[in-house]
């Protein structure tokens, strides 16, 4: 008897079949849907992982304020889990420990589908207004008291603030999600275009994504990761309230930033069944 083909590996096959060489027409929005429907179905033990097992930094790490009103701690870092990546898509895993961060980022020209294995996860994540509606810096006077008060009260914010004066602009962003997933949940998609292309992941509890990336980040094809740091729309004078449709709140100026110092990422070993390419 022909024995019986692991989860990963239908997932893998479907990938291989959904996603075409890189440069060729984007899949149905039904291969998509399909594709999601069978990352559903996947959990933990598929994947050779152990919920009871998931490590809590909370015990590892003191929480305190520094000089600069920074969160000082020794944190556990999020582990990464490669399990295949080619030039159309890529299949990993995140695990989190609890209150880790992966700050606001972009995924250019790329569609990611994420299942959130175990535990609690708090996503937040926006989508470009289009068309693109970008405030380039005009000097100290452009900023409004709000942020000028958040800037005394906040020193840190200083560094992220400077960082947005040499950004060529700080463009418009409408919130698309801003929920918690708990696990069983179903699949996360996002678009080039929508579905919250922007998103920053904070763990809730110790937590694990598997998440498909396609096409993956490659820098030479124009698909950078970049990270950003969002400001309330408020913060901005703009003058010019036509350019959103809808409450204030729903939307947020986006600046561009550097990686940031406290991503702590290390590469871990997938213990998972192996794939036949």
């Amino acid at each position: 008897m022909a024995k019986k083909s692991s989860s990963i590996q239908a997932l893998y096959d479907l990938c291989r079949k959904t996603f075409s060489r890189p440069g060729t027409h984007p899949p149905s929005s039904e291969a998509i849907n399909k594709l999601s429907s069978l990352l559903d179905t996947i959990c933990p033990a598929d994947l050779g992982l152990r919920e009871d097992n998931a490590e809590d930094d909370r015990g590892h790490g003191i929480f305190g304020l520094n000089g600069f009103n920074r969160i000082a701690r020794w944190a556990q870092p999020i582990t990464y889990l490669d399990i295949f990546e080619c030039n159309s898509f890529t299949m990993c895993i995140f695990c989190f420990p609890t209150s880790s961060v992966i700050p606001l980022h972009d995924h250019p020209g790329m569609t990611v589908l994420s299942k959130v294995l175990y535990g609690s996860l708090h996503v937040k994540a926006y989508d470009w207004v289009e068309p693109a509606c970008i405030q380039k810096g005009k000097g100290s006077g452009y900023f409004t008291e709000e942020l000028e008060s958040a800037k005394r009260e906040k020193p840190y914010i200083l560094g992220l603030f400077l960082q947005s004066l040499s950004y060529v602009g700080i463009r418009l962003a409408k919130l698309a999600v801003d929920k918690v997933l708990t696990a069983p949940v179903e699949t996360s998609i996002l678009y080039p275009k929508s579905g919250g292309n922007l998103h920053c992941f904070t763990a809730l509890t110790p937590c694990a994504v598997l998440d498909i990336l396609a096409p993956p980040y490659q820098e030479a094809a124009g698909r950078k990761c970049t990270y950003y740091h969002d400001y309330p729309y408020s913060s901005f004078s703009t003058g010019n309230e036509a350019e959103i449709s809808g409450k204030e709140e729903e939307y947020a100026w986006l600046a561009e930033i550097e990686t940031p110092d406290d991503l702590y990422m290390r590469q871990g070993v997938y213990a998972g069944p192996a794939i036949q390419v």
